[in-house]
């Protein structure tokens, strides 16, 4: 017999369910369970990571870098597509154009994000066009000139540009590109004269300064360093801070009597705006894992470069701040888009 006051039985079904709903309640308090963890996204194809200069320069040498490296991570091949022309707009605004479902991404650049904003009255991209994905390297410059010119070091290349103001040239990757404000930057901190040729890459502009069509150039480290040591240009100043362990020869434009001078260009990935974030996060932790491979730490490192990861909102706020930077430096050098 039951007792009186015994509580009413409860049927297995309904005891299971209670169960149940109690564990449920404890999963979405506590936050340890699967339903609790947002879903981690799995690319099904290729992505396309775009970079807004031609092959040969820093970019795109750090572009392939990480994109074979993030194809292991993610198990998809992540490819690079050359993008040049516009001071980078054109790669810019069709990014900013994808279907932002992770598929389509691109290789931020100081020249795109930093630079063209104070150059460009109105640019065809803006910051609500994208998601900061993150940071990942920054890049010492390198001045070059051609092995021809009668100057051998920094010090006499300065003093013959002096001399003959307007008379010599340098080239860059295009108009906005790290080259051109390095070099520019160089012009105001030296008082030279020099003019600028843009190219359309890095290639390009070094083909030209080996075969002496122009005088001068900076640019990255990569591609620079080969031809240097093949004796058809000569490194005469490094733009970092410190000097390079590649070049450990070549003295710093700083100590060259112009202290504080430091022109490193830096890159970093975005994607479009409105990027689901599991996807943001999925391809910034494959970036992330790639600059601290071995392979990928010696590379950089012998081209002179540090890696430098930052998640999305340090990026922007690292934009920002570089932003104000280099709007001064053309602002000083009264640039317009040429």
């Amino acid at each position: 017999m039951t007792p009186k006051n015994a509580p009413p039985k409860t049927s297995w079904s309904r005891r299971t369910g209670l169960r149940a709903l109690l564990a449920t309640l404890g999963c979405v308090a506590l936050a340890p369970c699967a339903l609790a963890q947002a879903p981690v996204w799995q690319p099904e194809r290729p992505i396309r990571l775009v970079v807004p200069y031609g092959p040969g320069g820093s970019s795109d040498v750090i572009a392939r870098l990480l994109a074979a490296e993030m194809s292991k991570t993610l198990g998809q091949s992540v490819f690079v597509d050359n993008k040049g022309g516009g001071s980078g707009t054109i790669a810019m605004q069709e990014v900013a154009r994808a279907t932002p479902d992770g598929y389509t991404i691109v290789l931020g650049h100081v020249g795109t994000l930093a630079v063209n904003p104070a150059m460009f009255e109105k640019l065809p991209y803006s910051d609500k066009d994208f998601e900061p994905i993150g940071l990942l390297a920054k890049v010492p410059m390198v001045f070059a000139i051609g092995a021809k010119m009668p100057a051998k070091n920094f010090a006499e290349f300065i003093a013959l540009a002096k001399a003959h103001p307007g008379k010599f040239s340098y080239g860059s990757a295009g108009s906005g590109s790290a080259g051109h404000l390095a070099f520019e930057m160089l012009k105001v901190a030296t008082g030279i004269d020099v003019v600028h040729v843009p190219y359309k890459g890095t290639g390009a502009q070094l083909t030209d300064l080996v075969a002496g069509n122009t005088d001068a150039a900076s640019a990255g480290p990569p591609g620079f360093i080969q031809q240097a040591k093949a004796g058809r240009i000569r490194i005469i100043a490094s733009g970092s801070p410190q000097r390079l362990p590649a070049l450990p020869e070549v003295p710093t434009v700083a100590e060259l009597g112009y202290p504080g001078f430091d022109s490193s260009q830096w890159f970093g990935l975005l994607a479009p705006a409105k990027t689901p974030a599991p996807v943001l996060a999925r391809i910034h932790d494959a970036a992330a894992k790639a600059l601290q491979m071995p392979t990928v730490q010696e590379h950089l490192r012998a081209d002179g470069s540090t890696a430098a990861p930052l998640d999305g909102p340090q990026f922007a706020a690292f934009i920002r701040s570089e932003r104000e930077r280099w709007g001064d430096v053309v602002r000083k050098a009264k640039l317009k888009v040429d």
